[in-house]
């Protein structure tokens, strides 16, 4: 019991450790200026409290004396003493003070605004970006699904001529770094095929492919037994039909996390879109068009907002989804 009890404690200090900075962003994002620029504010969002007192608001403190403190509003600040009033009976005069009133700490209630978010949506076209993003996503799925599954079920079912070499070759250009090739396809879709400024060369690659993707399917597709294949083709199905009448039938699971693999990365693609798009602020994602507020807006927690926004959507696509997706992740990642 208290092996377990102390990895237990080990595994949630961890996860609290893990998770801190997506908390601190959380609350960040709804914070307002003040209360960051504000060394005795609490962590979370809140509003320090203030009292009225002849038409003015004054900003309320814990006023310590002796060994209880009050809730006064402080009136007339000065450096060794300071003037307050109380809040609940504003009538009985003003309160003096002997100290520095910078010492003191406010009192502050919960308080959270979404002013942040309402200047990140009215500086950018939102809507517009979405709508780009979507559908970037929706043609690049259609074209990597088709093509992944098509070259991975070759490669399952089909004995091919030096298939393995072919194979390991394929999963060989997962090691080669983006950063190798972006200047040769930068030169040959901007300068040879003139693409700079639409969608083409952000879309067409996806039309042959991805190796991740490839392997994945073809995992998958080998753990069908090839009885199937064969009961379907006494029945006169032909290598497509087998394909979409009895591989795929058995495989949507790991069909949905390759799609939800594409979505992730489509939805927080800037690389591309800052080399193609940058001349066309119409087709912009969200991503990319975020990352150029958070360039224009370096103050904290817009820059969390925007962070916020941005993480938001697949987050909870994950947690809609994650039962099939870290099951099915596991499985195709681990059949031979």
């Amino acid at each position: 019991m208290v092996g377990t009890a102390v990895f237990n404690l080990f595994v949630f200090t961890l996860l609290i450790v893990y998770l801190f900075p997506i908390v601190y962003m959380t609350a960040t994002a709804f914070m307002e200026t003040v209360q960051l620029r504000d060394r005795n504010a609490p962590p979370y969002p809140a509003m320090q409290l203030s009292a009225t007192y002849e038409g003015k608001s004054y900003k309320i403190y814990d006023v310590p004396f002796g060994e209880e403190s009050r809730h006064l509003a402080l009136v007339t600040p000065g450096r060794s003493s300071s003037e307050f009033i109380d809040p609940q009976s504003p009538n009985a005069g003003l309160i003096h003070w002997e100290g520095n009133w910078r010492q003191l700490i406010g009192v502050y209630k919960f308080h959270m605004t979404w002013e942040n978010f309402r200047l990140l949506f009215r500086s950018l076209r939102f809507p517009e970006m979405l709508r780009n993003t979507l559908l970037l996503a929706l043609i690049t799925e259609i074209g990597v699904l088709a093509s992944s599954i098509v070259v991975a079920y070759g490669f399952a079912r089909f004995p091919i001529p030096g298939g393995n070499l072919i194979f390991y070759l394929m999963i060989a250009t997962i090691l080669i770094p983006e950063k190798v090739t972006l200047i040769p396809t930068y030169f040959i879709f901007v300068r040879v095929l003139g693409w700079s400024g639409s969608w083409l060369p952000i879309v067409l690659p996806f039309f042959f492919g991805n190796a991740v993707y490839i392997f994945l399917l073809r995992q998958n597709f080998k753990s069908i037994p090839k009885d199937l294949d064969e009961a379907a083709m006494l029945d006169g199905a032909g290598p497509l039909r087998t394909l979409i009448s009895v591989i795929l039938p058995q495989s949507w699971p790991v069909v949905i996390t390759v799609s939800l693999l594409h979505f992730f990365y489509m939805w927080n693609e800037t690389r591309q879109a800052s080399l193609y798009l940058s001349t066309r602020r119409d087709l912009i994602p969200v991503s990319f068009g975020i990352q150029n507020f958070q360039s224009l807006a370096p103050v904290q927690n817009q820059l969390q907002a925007s962070a916020l926004v941005i993480m938001i959507v697949p987050v909870l696509i994950l947690i809609i989804s994650q039962r099939y997706f870290m099951r099915n992740l596991v499985i195709t990642g681990a059949e031979g």
